[in-house]
């Protein structure tokens, strides 16, 4: 990670325009079909949240605004993208996890697994801040049509939430609402990583199911 000047950047023009807006934040909302994710989670028994959280880190890392973030005052590029999740903890809380994304999705499981079991246990978060983060959460036990997230001053970093997906004959689908901060990107990259999320669940399967 390194910070760079925002006028050598593609963002300057949005880093003069959105840093000091008072509520800088955007929020999209898009309906998923995760039928196919279903079924490999069933198929497989990996964690649904996980595969999730895999194709939110695949759909985001081809996208370069990604890569930064507003952080204070300052523009900084990274290197690597993690995805946090949140974990209830054994104390009955919630704790904040952060993974490293990787595209190998057999290391990304590994590690999704042996550091969501260490923050339960621990009830410590687990941060990693030499990577540009995507938040994530799941209320995966509630049926919610949406959720916009809060704006604290302090994290900029790009946020997504969903709830549990819905039955519909065959097909389940799943709404989530994505929250980003104008400086690190425009409602273009927010719509074409929305559109890149859907394409890699749809993939995954294919690929998986290929391989098998």
């Amino acid at each position: 990670m390194k910070e760079v000047n925002p006028k050598e950047t593609t963002r300057a023009y949005a880093f003069e325009m959105w840093m000091d807006a008072p509520m800088p934040m955007v929020t999209f909302f898009k309906t998923l079909d995760v039928t196919r994710l279903t079924r490999l989670s069933r198929r497989s028994g990996l964690k649904f949240n996980m595969l999730m959280c895999w194709c939110i880190g695949r759909a985001a890392s081809s996208i370069k605004e990604f890569h930064m973030l507003p952080v204070g005052r300052k523009l900084i590029q990274y290197d690597n993208i993690a995805v946090n999740t949140i974990v209830a903890n054994r104390e009955g809380e919630v704790s904040s996890c952060d993974v490293p994304f990787s595209d190998n999705l057999q290391q990304f499981n590994a590690d999704y697994l042996r550091l969501t079991k260490q923050v339960a246990e621990n009830c410590r978060n687990h941060d990693l801040t030499d990577s540009m983060v995507i938040g994530t959460s799941a209320l995966a036990q509630y049926e919610i049509d949406g959720a916009v997230g809060m704006y604290s001053g302090v994290f900029n970093n790009p946020f997504l939430i969903w709830g549990k997906y819905k039955r519909r004959l065959w097909k389940r689908t799943l709404t989530v609402s994505f929250q980003f901060h104008h400086t690190q990107m425009d409602g273009a990259h927010a719509a074409r990583f929305l559109e890149n999320l859907q394409k890699e669940i749809r993939e995954l399967y294919k690929t998986f199911t290929d391989e098998q």
